[in-house]
């Protein structure tokens, strides 16, 4: 009498799924569900994965005459970076937002973060 086991796979570096964040699988599950399937050619792509348009993160690398090439991963990599900024800085800014009861981000709630915060000090008198 033979036993099976089940084993969990776990991803290799070879996986392309290794980049997707639980809230893109859940949605991608949904859209298998939903009947859209996409066939073996649509893979799972760095520009799928970001919300910058990874064309112009690439541009304005090039722009700076330090850089001659940029590869594929780093232009995901510096836009993936980029987002997760803008997320930490507009959570905080909404803090300072909800504070005085609004719901809507305005500059003085960027200000009030970035002086408010030792991480943003960086960017002390840029939106000036």
């Amino acid at each position: 009498m033979a036993a099976t086991v089940a084993v969990p796979v776990t991803p290799t570096e070879s996986d392309p799924d290794r980049f997707v964040s639980e809230e893109d699988s859940r949605g991608n599950e949904a859209e298998e569900e939903g009947g859209q399937h996409m066939g073996p050619a649509a893979g799972v792509t760095h520009s799928r994965l970001s919300k910058l348009p990874l064309t112009r993160i690439k541009a304005l690398m090039k722009a700076d005459p330090d850089v001659s090439l940029a590869s594929q991963e780093s232009v995901f990599i510096i836009a993936k970076a980029t987002e997760l900024f803008v997320e930490m800085i507009a959570k905080d800014a909404l803090v300072y937002a909800q504070q005085g009861k609004r719901k809507t981000l305005q500059r003085k709630d960027l200000d009030n973060a970035i002086e408010a915060i030792d991480e943003f000090a960086f960017l002390e008198g840029t939106l000036d």
